[in-house]
C-alpha cells in the first residue's frame, strides 16, 4: 500500500513557535511509519520551509502547498496561535482542497477569539466568568472594570495562547498596568471576574461518527493560576485521571461534550474549566483547538490513561481527517 503524505506544521508566528515546535517533534516520532511519510513544515512570518533529517531546508510553494512537486495527502496543525489556530491556514487549505486534522476555519477563528466564543456559548447555556473586553479603539475606564469584576480579577490577551500576556490583578492600582501588558500582545483584552475553585481539563474527539472523552486531567498550579511556567516550565501537576466524585466528572464531560457540539469542533480538542469552590459550579474557561503534544502535555497523558498509544491517536487524527 502506498504510504499517505503528510504535512505536519508547526512553528508559526506568535510567541507559541517554540512550543509548538516541540510538540511538533513529538508528533513525527509517533506517527506510523509503516502507513505514512512524514514532512516537518517550518511556518515563518517570512518563509514555509521543510527541514530534511540531514538539515537541508526547502521552500514550500504557496501557490498550491508543494514540495518539488511533490503534492500532500493531508495537513496536521500543530501551531498554537496565528496562522494555525485562528482559521487562516484552515482557509488556505479548504481552497485547495486538503484535509486537515483541526477544526475548520470558521470554529477556528470563533474559538480563538475568547470573548466571541463565551458570548456563543453564555447563550447556550453553558457558564462563563462575566467579563468585559477592551479594544484600542474604544476608550475605558480601569476604575469602572475594577468595580464591576472586583478583585482579584484576570486580564489576558483575547486572542492569545499559553497564558502569555495574562495576569492576576490583586488591587485597582494594578490594573491599568495588567491592560497595558495584555495589550502588548493583542489589540483586544478581556479583563474576567476571578472565580476561585479548581482547574480541570478534558480532551475529546469526535471518532467514526462519536464523540471520544478522554479521561479528565486536574490541574494544580504552582503559581497564582495555570500562567506560563505552570504549562511549559514544570510549575503545576496535571493529575490524570482527576481525583473527582463520579458526579463532578460527568457534568464536565457533559459540558464538554455540548461545548465540542456547539462550537462543531473536529479533531481534537481541550476544553479548560474552573469548578468553584462554594456552588460546585462548573465554568468555562477556554477551548484549545490545538492541544499541546510533548510528550508531557495534558493530552497525550490523558490519551495514555485510557489505553491508547500515541501511534493510535495520531493516526486516528489523520484517518479522521482523510475521511471528513
Amino acid at each position: 500500500m502506498e504510504k499517505i503524505n503528510v504535512a505536519l506544521l508547526c512553528g508559526g508566528y506568535s510567541k507559541e513557535s517554540v512550543i509548538s515546535i516541540m510538540g511538533a517533534e513529538s508528533i513525527e516520532k509517533h506517527i506510523p511509519a509503516d502507513l505514512y511519510r512524514v514532512f516537518k513544515i517550518i511556518i515563518e512570518p517570512n518563509r514555509w520551509y521543510y527541514r530534511s533529517p540531514d538539515g537541508a531546508t526547502e521552500e514550500v510553494d504557496k501557490n498550491n502547498f508543494t514540495l518539488s512537486g511533490l503534492h500532500f495527502d493531508v495537513a496536521f496543525i500543530n501551531i498554537h496561535g496565528t496562522p494555525g489556530e485562528n482559521g487562516l491556514l484552515q482557509g488556505y487549505f479548504d481552497m485547495l482542497h486538503i484535509p486537515y486534522t483541526t477544526c475548520g476555519a470558521c470554529t477556528s477563528a470563533v474559538t480563538f477569539n475568547k470573548a466571541f466564543c463565551n458570548a456563543i456559548l453564555a447563550r447556550n447555556g453553558i457558564r462563563v466568568a462575566e467579563s468585559v473586553r477592551l479594544t484600542r479603539k474604544e476608550p475605558y475606564s480601569p476604575e469602572e472594570i475594577g468595580r464591576k469584576l472586583g478583585f482579584p480579577c484576570f486580564v489576558k490577551p483575547n486572542s492569545e495562547g499559553s497564558s502569555i500576556g495574562a495576569s492576576k490583578v490583586d488591587r485597582m492600582e494594578d490594573l491599568q498596568e495588567a491592560i497595558e501588558r495584555a495589550f502588548l500582545e493583542d489589540k483586544e483584552v478581556l479583563a474576567e471576574r476571578f472565580i476561585e475553585g479548581k482547574e480541570y481539563s478534558c480532551g475529546l474527539m469526535r471518532l467514526k461518527g462519536e464523540i471520544t472523552v478522554f479521561p479528565l486531567a486536574a490541574i494544580v498550579p504552582k503559581n497564582a493560576f495555570f500562567d506560563y511556567e505552570a504549562k511549559y516550565k514544570g510549575a503545576s501537576e496535571e493529575i490524570v485521571p482527576a481525583p473527582v466524585e463520579e458526579k463532578l466528572r460527568a457534568e464536565i464531560e457533559r459540558v464538554s461534550t455540548q461545548v465540542y457540539r456547539l462550537l462543531n469542533c473536529s479533531g481534537v480538542v481541550r476544553c479548560d474549566f474552573i469548578v468553584e469552590e462554594s456552588t460546585q459550579d462548573v465554568y468555562f474557561l477556554e477551548v484549545n483547538t490545538t492541544p499541546g503534544q510533548s510528550e508531557e502535555s495534558i493530552v497525550p497523558k490523558q490519551v495514555r490513561q485510557m489505553g491508547w498509544s500515541l501511534e493510535t491517536l495520531y493516526h486516528n487524527m489523520l484517518q479522521e481527517a482523510l475521511n471528513r
